[in-house]
């Protein structure tokens, strides 16, 4: 049977037991153990189509791989054909009219190195080994949303193999319909072959870093935080993540391995005024570091690389909240003392800014509020005896919180299934199930948060 697909397709294959087999299958998370029946490395769309149509045929399972960050490991299947993107590393930046064209197999590093050499960017990615795909097609948070919108709202256009193993052109006005799935509802309605995005002058130097604070101080800051967010400028880019201190050579020694708060902070404009925007923050409490100063932009996008590793195991669940009253402060607080492992983090976004003014029905993304996205990750090692007790450690968490949420990033979706998806798209979804029913009507791409066809659910 892969004889056949050999014919016609002109990357690589490999099927179990051949040399690479094992290390194309591994993806960032750990967890993950899939065996598919054929990993076809695609080289270009046409590859792309060909191996969409032999699954097709052969009533194959399909997955998808870009930058395979997804914690549920969606780019891989079982016994059925993984569609390998990531030999496909085409970029192409122009200056003048600020677009950057990148291949579905891109990472954001590689983007970023390529945007950067003008001094230009866009939103998305702070882990820089993810994929371009897999983010940008679930809606992409990054640190200069808040000045420039989500990653959608920098989308062109995009290149598609559809369901039919059919090539698409998709933007606001060829298939606008598909185009406003594509920006938010993940990869249900095909395989993206092609990003186009919007850039932004963003300079080589941007202010940013790190500022952690205690865990006493904890309660203050974020209810600081929770204040200040919703009238920040919209340069001020927030992230923040509360863990077991690691060895950092900003941190005092004292406080390494006890809990402390950390915000990532980021400017995308004057230095001087980032200066005073962020100091109102930098001023609560009594910070244990402070290492705010102006940095490479490649430095701010991939300063938190270190903390997420592949090959680690991994589990989280998330919650979106349109603010952070005392009574999750106080969830946080708990979590953060009875945490299993040394590797989990209570971690987050501050939303608002550009991505709050953008149309709710402009893009199939959730929620744009003002608010806060925020997961509670796991992770542990191989060797681990006993890694249920980390996952307990999350959903307990998340149960404890789930009356104060109001949806949750569809990037963030783990293990909810259906419930996940009703809580990342709300009243979007009967929109974005009309547009699967018209695009994958048997739901070839059901490797993801599925949007189930309307002629599935009736079986």
């Amino acid at each position: 049977m892969i004889d056949e697909l050999r014919t016609t397709f002109r990357g690589a294959l490999l099927r179990p037991g051949e040399e690479g087999y094992d290390e194309a299958r591994r993806v960032w998370n750990g967890e993950i153990d899939r065996r598919p029946a054929v990993i076809a490395r695609c080289a270009g769309a046409d590859d792309v189509a060909v191996a969409v149509r032999f699954a097709r045929a052969h009533d194959l399972p399909v997955s998808v791989r870009g930058g395979g960050h997804a914690v549920a490991g969606h780019a891989v299947c079982d016994d059925g054909v993984m569609i390998d993107l990531s030999l496909m590393k085409a970029i192409t930046v122009d200056p003048e009219r600020r677009v950057a064209r990148a291949a579905g197999g891109v990472l954001w590093r590689e983007l970023d190195r390529a945007t950067q050499a003008f001094a230009l960017g866009t939103p998305g990615g702070i882990i820089s080994d993810t994929g371009i795909g897999g983010l940008t097609l679930g809606g992409g948070l990054g640190h200069l949303m808040r000045k420039h919108g989500l990653t959608v709202d920098n989308l062109v256009g995009v290149d598609l193999v559809t369901a039919d193993g059919e090539h698409v052109r998709a933007d606001a006005e060829t298939e606008p319909e598909l185009f406003w799935g594509l920006r938010g509802g993940g990869g249900n309605f095909g395989v993206v072959t092609a990003f186009e995005y919007r850039l932004h002058p963003v300079g080589t130097l941007v202010l940013g870093g790190s500022v952690f604070w205690g865990f006493d101080d904890i309660p203050q800051v974020l209810r600081a935080l929770r204040e200040y967010v919703p009238e920040a400028p919209d340069e001020l880019g927030v992230t923040l993540a509360m863990m077991h201190a690691p060895p950092l050579p900003l941190l005092p020694p004292e406080h390494v391995g006890k809990p402390v708060l950390g915000l990532v902070l980021v400017w995308a404009g004057d230095p001087a005024d980032g200066e005073r925007a962020m100091a109102p923050l930098r001023r609560v409490g009594t910070p244990i570091a402070d290492a705010i100063r102006p940095v490479p932009y490649v430095f701010i996008q991939s300063m938190l690389d270190g903390g997420a590793p592949p090959g680690r195991h991994y589990y989280w669940k998330s919650h979106r909240f349109d603010g952070l009253p005392d009574a999750v402060i106080d969830v946080f607080v708990e979590r953060l003392s009875a945490m299993t492992s040394p590797f989990a983090q209570i971690n987050g976004w501050a939303m608002g800014g550009a991505v709050a003014r953008v149309d709710a029905d402009a893009t199939a993304v959730g929620p744009r509020e003002v608010g806060f996205d925020i997961s509670l990750p796991t992770g542990w090692l191989p060797s681990d005896a006993d890694p249920e007790r980390h996952k307990a450690w999350s959903r307990a968490g998340w149960e404890a919180l789930r009356e104060h949420s109001c949806g949750v990033y569809a990037n963030f979706i783990s293990d909810e299934g259906d419930a996940g998806v009703d809580a990342a798209y709300g009243d979007r979804r009967a929109r974005l199930t009309a547009l699967k029913d018209a695009w994958d009507p048997t739901n070839v791409f059901r490797m993801n948060a599925n949007i189930t066809p309307s002629a599935v659910i009736a079986r």
